[in-house]
């Protein structure tokens, strides 16, 4: 949970700063930019989704050269990954820009931070996998100290290239790319010295073309998945951006939040993916069942103390986040459906821990499909009248759609004690 609430704080720290300046387009420009390469790099999410739930099935079955094998295929997957991504990123980042059209101004700034950010792409998928592999193992501590490396460096940079050199969102992405790589290295040393004793890089370590297809094949459902939830996101931002800056910059806002929101209560889902990865990996069904109650009894606490605080501390919050007026009357008057979000989105965060652990991915990547095009667009465009109001009401029933669908499915095997098949 420690580990991941360092993620939202990056951009919590990039709202805080870009929010004070004179304008709003430096605000939506990284709003945008930040959107984009969500989209980008978590395409590739399964190289951390897919990564903890084999390495921890392995983990469970005690089969070492299976966790490193696993590991160091990942990570070449990765690197390759990564630059295909830089070689052919001016036309993913052009094809991007057009689809959220926001301003011209917007648009332009967005585009400098975007071709700078883009050379983070080989650290980030890597941290990917390097975080997957960690948890798989059941060395939380380790992802822990990446980010907290990484998201701390990220803020000191921030300030001194936004504040005091003046770089504005350039300063932002310069930033984030420096992290990025100090965080892949610290990964890199810490999994050198995890490795188990007299295990040594061997060629049957890499492995033949025939295992890196098998890794993507087995993926392909979480990265369809991933890639719904995204489009949803930048379908979200899109349409806020079509109501103007300040709304986009409002949204901004918010979606920071929803951020510390999801990322803090993935830490029971995290949890939930090794343990229940471990219980399967040794056909353990008492743990099974134990792990499952008791990650949903903590996420249910978490849900509540998220609740209160936004409920007692959301408009200080955003007043500290942005001293821009216009964008912070219109952060406060949408706050509200940030008081709701939690406990609807709550169900899908831990049961997609439960299924990524027990790599049920096809079912992940079928109820998110369900969600997105029979609930989130249907209900957007019933509610389109609403404006911003109607934005935010679908992504709430979003939620409540992977909720419902996710917890039918996790009933049926629990019923009919098919987690194990």
């Amino acid at each position: 949970m420690l580990t991941n609430l360092t993620v939202p704080l990056l951009g919590l720290v990039d709202t805080a700063v870009l929010g004070h300046l004179e304008s709003p387009e430096y605000l939506g420009a990284v709003a945008v930019g930040a959107n984009l390469f969500s989209i980008l790099y978590w395409t590739f999410g399964f190289m951390r989704m897919g990564t903890t739930g084999l390495a921890a099935q392995a983990f469970g079955r005690g089969d070492s050269f299976g966790q490193i094998a696993l590991l160091v295929r990942s990570i070449l997957l990765a690197i390759v990954i990564g630059l295909l991504l830089i070689l052919f990123h001016r036309p993913l980042i052009a094809i991007g820009l057009h689809l959220m059209n926001p301003s011209e101004e917007v648009s332009r700034l967005a585009s400098g931070y975007a071709s700078i950010r883009i050379w983070s792409a080989p650290a980030v998928l890597c941290q990917y996998t390097l975080v997957g592999w960690l948890i798989g193992t059941q060395f939380p501590r380790g992802p822990m100290l990446m980010l907290i490396l990484a998201n701390g460096l990220n803020i000191i940079l921030d300030v001194l290239f936004v504040t005091f050199l003046g770089w504005n969102a350039q300063g932002v992405a310069v930033a984030t790319v420096i992290a990025e790589y100090s965080a892949a290295g610290l990964g890199f040393w810490l999994v050198a010295n995890r490795m188990p004793e007299g295990m040594k890089l061997s060629p049957a370590l890499f492995g033949q073309l025939s295992d890196y297809w098998r890794i993507l094949n087995i993926n392909r459902y979480i990265m369809v998945r991933t890639i719904a939830l995204l489009l949803v996101l930048a379908f979200f931002t899109a349409k806020g951006a079509q109501q103007g800056d300040v709304i986009l910059a409002a949204n901004a806002v918010l979606i920071t939040f929803l951020l510390i929101i999801s990322n803090g209560l993935d830490g029971f889902a995290n949890a939930a993916e090794a343990l229940v990865g471990e219980a399967i990996g040794q056909q353990n069904r008492s743990q099974f069942r134990a792990v499952c109650r008791t990650a949903l009894r903590w996420s249910l606490w978490g849900t509540c103390v998220f609740t209160i605080l936004f409920v007692v501390a959301g408009h200080t919050l955003i007043g500290m986040l942005t001293s821009i007026e216009e964008v912070n009357a219109a952060a406060r008057l949408y706050l509200p459906w940030l008081w709701v979000l939690p406990m609807a989105a709550v169900w899908g965060f831990l049961l997609d821990g439960i299924f990524i652990g027990a790599t049920r991915t096809r079912e992940m990547q079928n109820t998110m499909l369900f969600s997105a095009l029979l609930i989130f667009l249907p209900v957007w465009w019933l509610t389109t009248p609403w404006g911003n109001h109607g934005l935010w009401f679908a992504l709430i029933a979003l939620m409540l759609g992977r909720a419902a669908s996710m917890g039918w499915l996790f009933i049926k095997h629990w019923k009919h004690d098919t987690w194990f098949i």
